[in-house]
């Protein structure tokens, strides 16, 4: 209650002429809320239909970062496609060739990747020498006969880089699991929702904007879409700065992490999802600080001089508010959040510094306007002027008497029983 209260008097000092009860304030974010649930709702179900897109787009990133590590664990002529295909294969051919020579043979000269038959024994091998003792591998390797050097040379490579030996088509990320039956379709509509919100979110601004500001003017309106675009361009710049540079890091950070302590990263997918919309949303929302501070500073709540001198203030602020939503506990992301958001209020000091300053010219232009007219015509000026002085005089509510100065009407002042003896 209290903060609608601090809402109301905001839209009360935006439009002081046409203040309203309570009730009516209820009235009106009622309305807002209601457009904003049907905006939501039709771009939710807009979405919905590329859901195959959003779900490869937020893949993306642990996949690259799953890609980055096992590559950096081959031999650099070594391509993690060919080391997957190789691994497959070796779960199947020495059973072949076992069971049946001439069949084996058969088998891989039919393959389309005959050309990672060495690389396959090299694999068969490796796996063999991982589960002997760590000093023992590398005599067990060079004991190959000579007929198989190029086994050997590949395998002692593998050896001393040690890339997973149980990696598979999906890899240890077991991203297409799903723990519940419905885990899969409230995924599929949390990306929707999520998706929903970024596509949205210029007509999301522009009904808060119009309910924190109501009773704009004419020209007032024309400056809120530009200022909807730039809103609108910070959430991407937000989002884009989450999704690009700091998820990718943060993910790598976490499986480095992981894997230091001998964990395997078996991340389930409705987690992941769960934890990138997050992340990625609350970067955008961030990024709307000079939006917020921007409007303050029209409404007069705050001022260049109140926002350069409380700097440090706002800058501890910033990093407390940054640590409560940012979600990971790691400073690595603070600071990601918390960096770029002390920029933007660095920015809005400024863009509040060139908008007092254009504040006070157009009122210094005006001021000179009106010495002009004076000194034009002082007569009308002074006539102006003392029907300036009227209109405060009555404003303050003060009666009227004869030794005012004001100009009196037949009649204003007479005794009623003096017009009925006339």
């Amino acid at each position: 209650m209290f903060f609608l209260n601090k809402i109301f008097q905001l839209r009360d000092q935006a439009n002081p002429e046409a203040e309203k009860p309570f009730l009516e304030h209820l009235e009106d974010l009622r309305a807002v809320i209601t457009r904003i649930v049907m905006t939501l709702i039709i771009a939710m179900v807009a979405c919905f239909g590329f859901k195959d897109v959003l779900m490869d787009i937020l893949r993306k990133p642990i996949e690259e970062v799953w890609v980055m590590k096992h590559t950096e664990a081959l031999p650099d002529d070594i391509l993690l496609e060919d080391w997957e295909k190789a691994l497959s294969f070796a779960a199947v051919a020495p059973k072949l060739e076992a069971y049946h020579p001439e069949l084996s043979e058969r088998w891989w000269s039919e393959l389309d990747e005959g050309r990672l038959r060495p690389l396959t024994r090299a694999a068969i091998v490796y796996q063999a020498a991982q589960k002997l003792p760590k000093e023992r591998r590398e005599e067990f390797i060079k004991a190959l006969p000579e007929t198989e050097q190029d086994t050997e040379d590949l395998a002692l490579k593998l050896l001393v880089k040690e890339p997973s030996a149980d990696l598979n088509a999906s890899g240890n990320l077991r991203l297409m699991s799903a723990l519940k039956p419905t885990e899969a379709f409230m995924l599929t509509m949390k990306l929707a929702f999520f998706a929903g919100v970024v596509v949205s979110f210029p007509f999301l601004l522009y009904f808060i904007l119009q309910f924190v500001l109501p009773g704009l003017k004419e020209e007032e309106r024309k400056a809120l879409w530009p200022a909807m675009a730039i809103g609108f361009g910070l959430f991407l710049a937000g989002v884009f700065f989450a999704y690009f540079f700091v998820l990718p890091r943060v993910l790598t950070f976490f499986y480095d992490w992981s894997a230091s302590l001998g964990i395997a990263n078996d991340w389930r997918i409705g987690y992941y999802i769960g934890f990138a919309t997050q992340f990625v949303l609350i970067f955008g929302l961030s990024f709307e600080l000079p939006v917020i501070v921007m409007t303050l500073v029209h409404l007069g709540i705050l001022s260049h001089s109140m926002m350069r001198d409380t700097r440090a203030y706002a800058i501890l602020a910033i990093v407390v508010i940054a640590a409560v939503i940012t979600p990971t506990p790691d400073a690595f992301t603070l600071l990601l959040l918390a960096g770029p958001m002390c920029l933007l209020y660095e920015l809005c000091i400024w863009l509040s510094y060139f908008h007092e300053k254009k504040k006070n010219r157009l009122e210094k232009e005006e001021e000179e306007e009106r010495m002009e007219r004076l000194l034009a015509d002082p007569a009308d000026d002074e006539a102006e002027v003392d029907e300036d002085d009227f209109e405060d005089e009555i404003d303050d509510g003060e009666p009227i008497t004869d030794d005012d100065d004001y100009m009196d009407y037949p009649g204003e002042h007479q005794d009623p029983d003096e017009d009925r003896k006339d």
